[in-house]
């Protein structure tokens, strides 16, 4: 820091400059955050300054975040559903799992999660020190029930299945996973950080949220297919004592036993995600959710056109193609073309996620490059 500032006009110069280096959405088949709703953007802006974490401050903001709650409840199947909105699916699958281990009164615990789960359960063994235990996939990229059951213990603390997987997008059995957990007695958690805006505005229906009796908990994200900002998540539990079994005592707040893992929290991001629910309403959200299959349906018959197939055809609006003769190669071709696409593990494929910023014009533009580039290599 120098001793002398700049003046404003030097600051926001400089700001415009770094702004310009960051990628735009319009390329971008790699991620699932897309840019928010123009009244999530003006709802956070009207909020940025309020804290969460002191709620009693701030009694709006706190008030907003209640009822983003109660609608996202209502969305999973369970309007008396209780929790709090997060910093994102890390942060809400690490809080799941941490009240399943109170809950257990097991400290050297394990738990039993597909080999397709996010890395933040990697990051959950680490900090609970939990052995984290990766079920094998069956042909369909699901989680596969008999490699659960026989890893599960008596130190087995919970069972996790995935509603939206990050690399395939798929949808583990959940109303099965569920029928294992009642008759071990074990808390159940599903996330559903990209597949809990999805899901329920789909033709077709999965037993996988609070519908599933077993479900104790599940984990959502507003700012991937919510389209509210970053950082948005939301964590929400059947039985408030789950968690209550995450609260600290902190005498000098308004609120003395936050349940939250961060200290300082947005208001902003609440009531962006409350504006954005309320603003689109369950038609508007299926309005979105449809164009963005529509568009699945676009890449996934263009790329079979140029000889490309899909490892499996998708479940939701998350893609991924068989790019021979090396998807890495094919990949790397792509971004030198300036598309951002990204790689699954295993097997191995181009993954491309249909976020709300993708357009039909860019899709053929992409594939008409995909096809060049296969021709070349």
């Amino acid at each position: 820091m120098k001793a002398r500032g700049l003046s404003e006009d030097e600051v926001l110069a400089i700001l415009h400059e770094k702004r310009e280096q960051d990628l735009s959405y319009d390329r971008i088949f790699s991620s699932m955050c897309t840019p928010a709703h123009p009244i999530a953007l003006k709802a956070h802006q009207l909020f940025q300054e309020t804290n969460l974490g002191d709620p009693g401050l701030f009694p709006g903001a706190a008030e907003l975040e209640q009822r983003a709650v109660k609608m996202i409840a209502d969305l999973l199947g369970y309007p008396d559903a209780v929790g709090y909105l997060s910093t994102g699916g890390t942060e809400s699958n690490i809080q799941a799992i941490r009240a399943a281990r109170n809950a257990a009164g097991i400290r050297d615990g394990n738990v039993v999660v597909p080999r397709s789960a996010h890395f933040s359960f990697d990051k959950i063994g680490d900090l609970l020190r939990l052995e984290v235990r990766k079920a094998d996939l069956d042909e369909e990229l699901k989680v596969d029930l008999n490699s659960v059951e026989r890893l599960i213990d008596e130190k087995t603390v919970a069972l996790v299945g995935i509603a939206g997987t990050t690399e395939f997008g798929q949808v583990d059995p959940i109303d099965r996973l569920g029928d294992l957990a009642l008759d071990r007695g074990l808390y159940l958690h599903v996330d559903a950080a990209f597949g809990g805006f999805v899901l329920p505005f789909m033709e077709k229906k999965w037993r996988w949220d609070f519908g599933v009796e077993a479900v104790s908990s599940i984990s959502i994200d507003p700012h991937k297919m919510g389209m509210s900002t970053v950082p948005g998540g939301g964590l929400l539990f059947r039985d408030g004592r789950h968690l209550d079994m995450l609260a600290a005592f902190a005498p000098y707040l308004t609120d003395n036993r936050p349940t939250a893992l961060t200290g300082t929290r947005s208001g902003g991001s609440a009531a962006a995600t409350w504006a954005v629910m309320a603003h689109l309403g369950k038609e508007g959200f299926t309005r979105i959710v449809r164009r963005c299959m529509a568009l699945t349906d676009q890449l996934v018959a263009g790329a079979r056109a140029i000889g490309v197939e899909p490892v499996l055809e998708p479940i939701m609006n998350v893609v991924a193609l068989k790019a021979e003769p090396s998807p890495e190669k094919v990949r790397s071709e792509l971004m030198k073309r300036g598309w951002l696409v990204s790689i699954t593990q295993d097997p191995r494929a181009l993954r491309l996620i249909l976020m709300p910023h993708a357009t039909r014009d860019n899709i053929d533009l992409l594939l008409d490059d995909m096809a060049a580039v296969m021709r070349q290599l």
